[in-house]
């Protein structure tokens, strides 16, 4: 293994409920194994990026209850390609090169997987993308 995939796997945060075992599909290991740990690792960073991607459009997000809220993070992420696109850069750029070999082998499963885990994720921190309190 090179420098630049060691440096990778010690900034990644461990999650202890992430589970791995042989009885688990081999997307749900990948899942587990890397997917779970970059995702946590580059949070801010996707928080930032859905922060923008409110603000760039115009900040209808804010006028939306919680309910609809919660679709809009879904549709963003399912329907803007270009968004899409985007958060699965910042995803795939902290795989190693074995990773990357593995992922292509069947990224549009994984793929799925992880922009599903991205949305649960912005989900969860919903507090976090409340309506700027504007000072006068």
């Amino acid at each position: 293994m090179n420098d630049r995939s060691q440096n990778l796997l010690q900034i990644r945060p461990q999650i202890l409920s992430a589970k791995v075992n042989h009885s688990m599909s081999f997307d749900e290991q990948f899942q587990n194994r890397t997917l779970r740990p970059i995702i946590k690792l580059q949070n801010q960073l996707l928080v930032a990026a859905f922060q923008n991607y409110i603000t760039k459009h115009k900040n209808q997000y804010y006028e939306l209850c919680l309910e609809k809220q919660l679709g809009y993070i879904e549709n963003a992420i399912q329907k803007d390609i270009k968004f899409r696109n985007s958060l699965k850069g910042m995803i795939i750029g902290q795989f190693t090169v074995e990773e990357y070999g593995t992922y292509i082998k069947n990224s549009s499963a994984l793929n799925k997987r992880m922009m599903n885990t991205v949305i649960e994720r912005l989900k969860s921190q919903i507090q976090i993308f409340e309506a700027p309190i504007l000072v006068q």
